[in-house]
């Protein structure tokens, strides 16, 4: 964008937000990163709408004056989703942060995208319901629906893409649409909710969504418990699934992890093994039952040291170490930085994908926890490098690209929740094959100036 274009512009969009437009240092550098290990691009604004008409207003202008568009949620992706490498307008949605309507009877919800999961929770506590994505991050529900977020909860109850029942959809050139309905199910048309989850910005502002809601099961356990390796542990995941054990979460730390959870933790002292942090949910007597067939399970497998913890306060604390593994995972180098990645499998080629990600690690001489999502295939590297160390990060890279071809190798997916962004794109052809062009045609047809969210996902020429 021109110098004389990116004042126009900007001078459009004071017009219409006042104050609510900035311009300052601070507030440019707070919107030129996300939480992956990439270089820093500034926006040449950011706009703090309030309204759907106000997101059409700025997107209108910008596709009047050819200014590249991306959304801004809370800045907690990991793979360079909100970095506008283009510059342009930074849509930053924390000023539409309502809950609109709470349907109980009907188990749903209507929120703007800058509600986060945590708020939505606080909300629904008096209603015994509750959103159950959770990525460990305080995300915005728009923010994890553009990246098809997942979690701990997603074995039992799904990722974003079967929790988001319809949306409101500002459209490049500033039409604003509806996709779904709150209706549980509609054979009316192409399903451009599914379209729109995962998108990362690059089709549309997402201003409005219904959720999927749960009821509050009546008992809740959870459990960790120790292997002697990581084969033992997530067979045991296996069959236990085949065995049809309703898990909500199931979660593998391997022994670097575990070393790094008792020195960040100072109320944890576990054997430096790969463990499996496990939750069940349903009735007292179910989820007795459940605890009581998995163990059986877990013995058969060369799992002990059950530790259980059934008190609402053990179970949180359990659940808030697991989610704060990357900082744990960092403690193991005091200094360093993480490169994150994801890689997702079929189940039955999970401990044959994750041995061959250890001989990788291995080769590349660098430091790598691993914690999985094992009950969906689904596990993530924190890869310790020093940020000063051109050839660690060059490795770095190398370590995660070798783990993606494993992946891709197994009939799994380079990216199970983290999303595509700058990170991924380079594997994007070989995953989907011709259906990629077809991706492209989409954003052309969505966005043919592209200017939403240029640079991520797919590449247009």
């Amino acid at each position: 964008m021109s110098k004389g274009n990116r004042e126009t512009t900007i001078n459009a969009l004071r017009a219409i937000l006042g104050d609510r437009l900035s311009t300052g240092s601070s507030v440019l550098e707070q919107h030129a990163s996300d939480e992956a290990y990439y270089a820093p691009s500034l926006p040449d604004a950011v706009a703090f709408p309030e309204s759907t008409e106000e997101v059409s207003a700025i997107l209108k202008i910008c596709s009047e004056s050819d200014c590249p568009v991306v959304p801004y949620g809370i800045g907690t992706s990991l793979e360079g989703h909100v970095i506008p490498v283009h510059g342009g307008i930074s849509i930053d949605t924390s000023k539409m942060n309502k809950v609109l309507t709470i349907n109980e009877q009907d188990l749903d919800a209507v929120v703007q995208p800058g509600v986060t999961r945590e708020q939505l929770n606080t909300e629904l506590r008096a209603t015994g319901l509750m959103f159950t994505v959770d990525p460990g991050a305080n995300a915005t529900l728009g923010g994890m629906a553009a990246t098809r977020a997942s979690g701990t909860n997603a074995v039992r109850y799904g990722t974003m893409k079967q929790n988001v029942m319809a949306m409101e959809v500002v459209l490049a050139d500033g039409r604003i649409i509806r996709t779904g309905t709150r209706a549980r199910k509609s054979s009316a048309g192409y399903d451009l909710t599914s379209l729109f989850v995962g998108s990362e910005g690059t089709l549309g502002v997402i201003t409005e969504l219904t959720v999927r809601l749960f009821g509050q099961p009546e008992a809740m356990s959870a459990a960790t418990c120790v292997f002697e390796s990581v084969e033992g542990a997530v067979d045991a995941v296996i069959l236990a699934i085949q065995s049809g054990i309703p898990l909500a979460r199931v979660e593998l730390l391997d022994e670097m992890q575990m070393r790094g959870m008792n020195l960040y933790n100072t109320d944890f002292d576990y054997p430096e093994k790969p463990h499996l942090f496990l939750e069940f949910h349903g009735s007292e007597a179910g989820v007795a039952e459940q605890t009581e067939m998995f163990g059986e399970i877990v013995a058969d497998n060369g799992g002990s040291n059950f530790q259980w913890a059934t008190k609402t306060e053990e179970r949180t604390a359990l659940w808030r170490a697991r989610h704060q593994a990357y900082y744990a995972a960092k403690s193991l180098r005091p200094g360093c930085e993480g490169y994150v990645t994801d890689v997702c499998v079929p189940i039955s080629a999970l401990a044959q994908s994750i041995a061959a990600t250890k001989v990788e690690i291995e080769k590349s001489g660098l430091m790598a926890p691993l914690v999985g999502h094992v009950g969906d295939g689904n596990f993530h590297l924190a890869i310790l490098i020093d940020p000063e160390d051109p050839e660690e990060l060059a490795a770095a890279s190398k370590l995660a690209e070798a783990i993606g071809y494993v992946a891709l190798s197994l009939g799994g997916t380079v990216t199970g929740e983290h999303g595509v962004g700058m990170g991924k794109k380079k594997f994007m052809l070989e995953e989907h094959e011709d259906a990629y062009v077809v991706m492209g045609e989409l954003k052309r047809s969505f966005d043919p100036k592209n200017i939403m969210n240029p640079g991520k996902l797919v590449t247009l020429n």
